[in-house]
């Protein structure tokens, strides 16, 4: 479909500060050599669509400041990069990584603002090891660790404005056959000096009333004879 207004949320910006911060670590770097080892990075490799999350594409989800439709759910490929001299330093920082997924670890995050936090699995998929080296095996040695993980994403797209309903009118006629009814009518109350208050008499008009103003509520319920008010 056509993309007509622009948006940004942000998302991706999100989901890569979330995968590093899980792996914020202060290596001890006091070694010295051409390059400080350990050393550690990592980069998103692939994203992919995936199906078998797939949830209603015409529901909407209610956000602080307007609704959006279901996401769509994507998989983020992340590989994340273990640089070493020696081998020891190398499976300390492996083991402090792994017994925590098993093979997923799961985030709590607030991916767009306005909506509740969602649950972000992260499944660590693959462990690989290269061993290099420069001209003496012995003078110049790098141990590379290669983790691979699949972040279990969701795609959102721009957060349409809720419609404030300020005046509710309700019309009832139990007595189809006479024409007797009711009237019901709802709306916030504020006094010009910004107090709430329930008195119709004393109330600005209702659209000159934001919804974070501390107002009141007004209900005003009238007889109506034959369809018409009395």
């Amino acid at each position: 479909m056509p993309i007509t207004n622009h948006f940004y949320n942000g998302t991706t910006r999100r989901y890569i500060a979330l995968f590093g911060s899980l792996f914020n670590k202060d290596p001890d770097l006091s070694r010295k050599q051409s390059i400080s080892l350990p050393r550690m990075a990592f980069e998103i490799t692939s994203m992919s669509y995936d199906g078998t999350r797939k949830t209603g594409s015409r529901t909407m989800i209610s956000a602080d400041s307007g609704s959006v439709y279901t996401p769509a759910p994507y998989n983020i490929e992340f590989s994340l990069y273990v640089m070493t001299k020696y081998a020891e330093d190398g499976t300390k920082i492996i083991e402090q990584v792994i017994p925590f997924f098993k093979p997923e670890y799961t985030y709590s995050a607030y991916i767009i603002d306005g909506l509740p936090a969602m649950d972000i699995p992260l499944v660590l998929s693959s462990i690989s090891l290269e061993d290099m080296y420069e001209a003496d095996f012995e003078s110049r040695r790098t141990l590379m660790w290669t983790l691979n993980f699949t972040m279990k994403a969701w795609y959102f797209g721009p957060v349409r404005d809720k419609k404030q309903i300020k005046f509710v009118d309700v019309r009832s006629y139990p007595q189809m056959q006479t024409g007797g009814g009711s009237r019901i009518t709802v709306q916030p109350g504020l006094t010009a000096n910004n107090e709430p208050t329930d008195n119709i008499a004393d109330t600005i008009p209702y659209d000159q009333i934001e919804i974070d103003d501390d107002w009141g509520v007004i209900t005003i319920i009238e007889e109506l004879e034959n369809g018409n008010e009395q």
